[in-house]
């Protein structure tokens, strides 16, 4: 990894950062994307780890696309269509499909504005606390653009089609208790209290094992988009999985014995 995400681990819990605060945050370039990628490729292989929080260094979580790059290729894009259309695809939209998919639970610490691809990056995690500085912007028409890191299909899913809309055709930002209302976000707290708040999350989502955690996930991901008929067969599978953890033989064992009980993500 270079130097935009900051990995910081503690027991179960990975906090990861974006950490350009002289520049909002912004993603400027394919090795933001590449150390997102690693670091959810890193945290996937370890069964370890159960939660994961996402925020921003400074007073930003993140402001998006690098704009003055943007500009410094104005009437070129990133190439001639095809190219472009190859660089997002290569780029940009590897960072959803790491992020949605990460296999443990995701909370998003919004810290500040999120703006653009930053909003849409509150989207593609589970789940979303802001602090009252926090703003939202769905802004990409205000530059003569569209969402092209998936917020098309992550923010109505988040807030309803008809918020969705509001926000993307208007660009207008939104505040955190606007969010709340929405349901962008579940908790609205502090500022100073934000990453207490995230770690009390994080810390009752860990007291539950890992496996389970992780089959949990995929059935809420998988029922986004897949027919009940479907969902309960690999609900199925998944249980039979699950029956034959140590963990789900261990949590038997304490409830019967009124002790807590001790994981060891097997």
């Amino acid at each position: 990894m270079t130097d935009f995400i900051r990995f910081e681990q503690d027991g179960a819990v990975v906090t990861l950062t974006m950490n350009r605060p002289e520049a909002r945050n912004a993603l400027i370039g394919e090795l933001d994307g590449q150390e997102i990628i690693d670091a959810c490729g890193r945290i996937n292989a370890d069964n370890r780890i159960r939660a994961v929080i996402l925020t921003g260094a400074g007073s930003c979580f993140s402001s998006g696309g690098d704009l003055k790059k943007i500009k410094a290729s104005l009437g070129t894009g990133l190439g001639e269509p095809a190219l472009s259309r190859q660089a997002y695809r290569n780029g940009i939209q590897r960072i959803p499909l790491a992020l949605y998919n990460l296999e443990v639970p995701i909370i998003a610490a919004i810290n500040g504005p999120a703006i653009g691809a930053g909003c849409d990056i509150t989207t593609m995690c589970d789940i979303r606390i802001a602090s009252d500085t926090a703003t939202f912007a769905e802004s990409f028409v205000r530059v003569g653009l569209v969402a092209g890191d998936g917020g098309a299909w992550l923010l109505p899913r988040a807030v309803g089609m008809s918020r969705a809309c509001e926000m993307a055709f208007t660009g207008d930002a939104i505040t955190a208790q606007q969010a709340l209302e929405y349901g962008l976000v579940s908790k609205v707290v502090p500022l100073q209290e934000l990453m207490t708040e995230a770690h009390v999350i994080a810390e009752r989502i860990t007291k539950n094992p890992g496996q389970a955690l992780r089959l949990t996930k995929r059935l809420l991901r998988e029922g986004q988009h897949t027919r009940l008929d479907t969902l309960l067969e690999m609900s199925a599978s998944f249980q039979a999985l699950a029956h034959w953890t140590k963990d789900h033989e261990e949590a038997l064992n304490a409830f019967a014995e009124k002790r807590p009980p001790n994981f060891q993500d097997r």
